[in-house]
């Protein structure tokens, strides 16, 4: 019997193993338990814990950014957790990340409400750290400490930052760094009113997603490179008020959709490149205070859409361009001081839309176009010190409008008519006009009662006649 029971009952190895088994299922199940209990099932209240809290490692980050730029606050212990809802500091902006944490997003630092920086403040090339920051701004920052503009070239090429502004920084000087071309995701670049020096690093213009480049306000020196065109996405470029030398490269043509060009206060020279008609998005562009000379493009009249041209201060010495009067939009139009020569162009009465006209101290001829008398939106208009002549062709109310923003001034043959003069309350440098015996118009100084100083005398000598002849009478009677 026990034989029979040892045969059907399983092998002894068998018996072992199932043992075991058994052996194992209250530790598997206290182990799951225990699991269970570290890890309890997500709700509303741990999601909202996780997006409360940064990762230390970031938050670290931002402590010691803090710590070395503002004295405002103890930001470790008033604000222990930068992006927690109710307590987020001034001058940041969170936002939620893949990770359902809250992440960095924006810095603000110089001006209140935003922290203001201490005096020892120099710049921190942490916030290259802070891995989903996309917009940092440095207004007054920087003003009493020497500091250098510095990027690290490592873990540059995952940099979220799209928007980096350090603006009215005068301790920030130094040569802006290569390295910013690594900066793959940048689309504003501003670094306006420091004392940056140096050429422009021709890295800069690798950055195919920039939309705005501002350098305004440096000592930068050099030309401008020819790797400009690289831009295709730029929409405002101003490199104004530094020291750079050269001609504007023809790759300018590359931008097709630029709107803002800002070249003015440098010591650029030649001619505006011909390539520039191909900006047809071109809505403002400025040149003035440089040596830019010669001719204008033929192509100048194909940018349609240019509603402001400064060009004051260039040794241009020209007749004045017909083909401005084609640039319909334009609202301000300002060739002051350029060596321009000839007539007014009668088709510079077209530009309807026309607010600012300024052509002073050049070398113009000829008479003020009729024409001028019916631009419905001017406002400003400046013709002085030219060798202007003949009647302002000007009635009432254009010189109403335009008051003192009207100046005629230092044309020596340029006149007022006579029914026109009494109208005029302001003085506007221009005289009166009259006849000479030969029929010649002549030009009589505008009196300030209305009455011209011939007709005064008259009236004076006159009143004495009838004062003489009175006392005689009298006398004699």
């Amino acid at each position: 019997m026990f034989s029979s029971f040892l045969s059907l009952s399983p092998s002894l190895p068998t018996l072992l193993l199932l043992f075991l088994l058994l052996l194992s299922l209250p530790l598997v199940s206290s182990v799951s338990a225990i699991h269970a209990r570290k890890q309890p099932p997500p709700t509303a209240n741990n999601s909202l814990l996780s997006i409360n809290h940064m990762l230390r490692s970031e938050a670290e980050t931002l402590f010691k950014i803090m710590d070395s730029l503002s004295s405002d606050h103890s930001w470790r212990t008033s604000y222990p957790n930068p992006c927690k809802r109710g307590s987020i500091w001034p001058g940041i902006e969170c936002r939620l990340g893949p990770d359902n944490r809250l992440h960095v997003s924006r810095l603000d630092f110089g001006t209140h409400p935003n922290p203001t920086c201490k005096s020892t403040a120099t710049f921190p090339n942490q916030i290259f750290a802070l891995p989903y920051l996309q917009s940092v701004f440095f207004l007054n920052c920087f003003a009493q400490t020497k500091t250098v503009l510095s990027v690290p070239s490592y873990r540059l090429s995952n940099s979220s930052l799209q928007q980096l502004s350090l603006r009215s920084n005068p301790g920030l000087f130094g040569p802006i760094p290569s390295q910013i071309s690594y900066l793959k995701s940048l689309q504003i670049l501003t670094l306006s009113q420091n004392r940056l020096s140096g050429p422009i690093p021709a890295g800069i213009f690798r950055l195919s997603s920039l939309v705005h480049l501002d350098l305004s306000y440096n000592i930068l020196t050099g030309a401008i490179p020819t790797e400009l065109g690289n831009l295709k996405n730029l929409v405002g470029l101003d490199l104004s008020y530094n020291s750079l030398i050269g001609t504007i490269p023809g790759t300018i043509g590359q931008l097709g959709s630029l709107q803002k060009l800002d070249l003015s206060s440098n010591a650029l020279n030649g001619r505006i490149p011909d390539s520039i008609e191909k900006l047809s998005s071109l809505a403002f562009m400025a040149l003035s205070d440089n040596r830019f000379s010669g001719t204008f493009p033929a192509g100048l009249p194909k940018l349609q859409s240019l509603q402001c041209f400064i060009m004051d201060d260039n040794p241009i010495n020209i007749p004045l361009p017909v083909e401005f009067g084609k640039l319909v939009k334009l609202q301000e139009l300002r060739l002051a001081n350029s060596g321009f020569s000839g007539t007014i162009p009668p088709s510079f009465s077209l530009l309807m839309n026309l607010s600012t006209l300024s052509l002073q101290n050049n070398r113009l001829i000829g008479e003020i176009p009729a024409g001028f008398g019916s631009l419905a939106h001017i406002y400003h208009l400046n013709l002085s010190r030219n060798l202007l002549g003949g009647v302002v062709p000007f009635d009432a109310s254009f010189f109403k409008r335009l008051g003192r923003n009207l100046d005629l001034s230092a044309n020596p043959g340029l006149c007022l008519s006579p029914t026109e003069a009494y109208n005029v309350k302001i003085g506007i440098g221009v005289g009166v006009c009259g006849n000479s015996k030969n029929g010649s118009l002549i030009v009589k100084s505008q009196a300030s009662h209305g009455f011209s100083k011939p007709f005064f005398l008259f009236l004076v000598l006159g009143l004495h006649q009838i004062l003489l002849l009175y006392y005689d009478i009298n006398h004699f009677s």
